[in-house]
């Protein structure tokens, strides 16, 4: 026993010692290979709701499904997963002041000229007294997503009817492609 508890002594000093930058680096790492993997996913399960039911069936899975998958990958890796954005059309979108900030720099990023597809921001920030890390992702617009996020004179009035009867205080029209459509944001208090 007594073997172990100097192991555990040697190995808490080891992880106390590990400089900041390296921790960083790994979290940097960790959120980044999280937030790549789930928009394909997204995607994948949005055209496919799309082709078999257009855009109005679409929204389900914007509404119900992605906060779902979002829910089951914090449940599995441990980080807060969402999606936000600037213009959010459910209200559980909304970014806070951190995401905020950070989306705001994504669009001058991309006003500059930089991709937004390669656009994020990891950051070691206490919350409180809570020592927490922060990613988040641009999310470019896609040519798939505007039969529900593009020029609203091009979207169906069946669409619209649907879009004002379940967020009457929708803001995500009006994309073209490349366009920020929001980000995919992780946290995680250490």
């Amino acid at each position: 026993m007594k073997k172990i508890v100097t192991l555990l002594s040697v190995l808490a000093g080891v992880v106390a010692a590990t400089p900041a930058w390296a921790q960083e680096d790994k979290l940097l790492a960790q959120a980044r290979n999280i937030a790549t993997e789930i928009p394909p996913k997204l995607l994948a399960v949005l055209q496919e709701e799309i082709t078999k039911s257009g855009p109005e069936g679409a929204m389900a899975v914007c509404r119900d499904k992605a906060p779902q998958m979002a829910k089951a990958a914090s449940e599995k890796t441990g980080w807060n997963i969402r999606r936000v954005s600037l213009k959010n059309r459910n209200p559980n979108a909304t970014p806070d002041a951190w995401e905020k900030a950070a989306l705001e720099d994504f669009d001058q990023r991309k006003a500059a000229g930089e991709a937004p597809a390669t656009l994020e921001k990891g950051e070691l920030i206490t919350e409180g007294t809570v020592q927490t890390y922060r990613y988040i992702k641009a999310l470019p617009t896609q040519t798939l997503c505007l039969s529900c996020h593009g020029n609203p004179d091009n979207l169906s009035q069946n669409f619209k009817a649907k879009l004002h009867e379940l967020y009457p205080h929708d803001k995500a029209t009006g994309y073209a492609p490349g366009d920020i459509r929001g980000a995919i944001t992780l946290k995680r208090a250490l």
